[in-house]
């Protein structure tokens, strides 16, 4: 199972969270910040449905996979 950290920093004079190098709208505070980073860690664990998914390589072969709904990711904020 994969894992993902939002880090909750000081960014366009203001607050925003980050992953993995992007990052979210600012906010006017710290805690602002910390509250949607809080939400959108809680919201990325919820399951969704398994479904069949389409997609084209680089070299333009076309692939199908079943994408489980339950495979969802361990998350934490760091503040």
């Amino acid at each position: 199972m994969s894992h993902v950290t939002y880090k909750v920093v000081q960014h366009d004079g203001g607050w925003a969270y980050t992953v993995d190098g992007v990052f979210s709208e600012p906010f006017p505070n710290h805690a602002a910040a910390l509250a949607a980073a809080r939400r959108v860690a809680a919201e990325q664990r919820v399951p969704g449905r398994t479904e069949a998914i389409q997609y084209e390589t680089a070299d333009g072969k076309w692939h199908t996979e079943t994408a489980d709904g339950s495979d969802r990711p361990e998350t934490d904020v760091q503040s």
